[in-house]
């Protein structure tokens, strides 16, 4: 135990929990029993990890019943497991979400920003609904982005048909990425009963799997898109060309 103690009525404080709450969890051995000096329980930072690791799971859907398996399963390295959470679930882009109302966008957009393109926002996840004719953009630099491209001259019908198919893309390679780290990182971890000393590995593996994803998707978005555009423009120079020949010949 570290030197940080609590009383029960001080745990539950420091957690939000009620003093009910915490003995339940305990009599479900989903807490570890406190250290007992002159009849009173004190708890430490192991135990506060512990009950925060279950609010975060109950908040995720899990019940008592499968977060006392995964503790089991994991041998109960709280700390651990409440790192791996908040890797996966950091946000990948330093964006912070904005709010827009249905007024905002049709007057950037233009009046074509209807209620068939909006659900068609929704979606791909451009855009979440929150009621009220209000909009959160998680990620506003899309939207910057399609307002760019709509003032190139592409319509934005258009242009968000477009995003969904870079949408079904991405989820395809997000997908293989983790896939891949789940089949090489994880799951030999897992096997091998999640030993204390490969933590900081997996961690680093974790935390790195987002940038060095990222940095494939743009190296091999570069090259893709540097061959499309020669094969495409390539042909359209092509027939220019010939349309000039056949101009001087008349």
């Amino acid at each position: 135990m570290a030197d940080t103690q609590l009383t029960i009525d001080e745990l539950g404080r420091e957690t939000g929990m009620t003093v009910r709450t915490i003995r339940s969890h305990q009599a479900r051995e989903l807490l570890p029993p406190p250290e007992v000096r002159e009849r009173v329980g004190y708890y430490g930072p192991e135990h506060v990890a512990r009950l925060r690791l279950i609010q975060q799971l109950q908040g995720e859907g899990f019940n008592l019943r499968g977060i006392k398996r995964l503790l089991a399963a994991t041998g109960g390295p709280t700390q651990q497991l409440l790192d791996v959470g908040e890797a996966v679930r950091a946000p990948f882009a330093a964006e912070s979400p904005q709010v827009f109302t249905t007024e905002d966008l049709v007057e950037r957009f233009g009046a074509d920003g209807g209620r068939e393109l909006l659900a068609h926002a929704e979606r791909i996840g451009m855009l979440v609904s929150l009621g009220g004719g209000r909009y959160e953009a998680p990620i506003p630099s899309l939207l910057d982005l399609a307002e760019e491209v709509v003032s190139n001259g592409v319509s934005l019908e258009t242009t968000v048909a477009v995003m969904d198919k870079v949408n079904d893309g991405c989820q395809s390679i997000g997908r293989a990425f983790v896939d891949l780290y789940l089949a090489e990182v994880w799951k030999p971890f897992a096997d091998a009963g999640y030993p204390e000393d490969r933590w900081p590995e997996v961690m680093r593996s974790i935390e790195g799997l987002r940038p060095l994803a990222a940095k494939a998707i743009a190296s091999m978005f570069g090259l893709t898109m540097t061959r499309e555009v020669d094969a495409a423009f390539g042909k359209e120079v092509g027939r220019l060309a010939k349309s000039a020949r056949a101009s001087r010949r008349t």
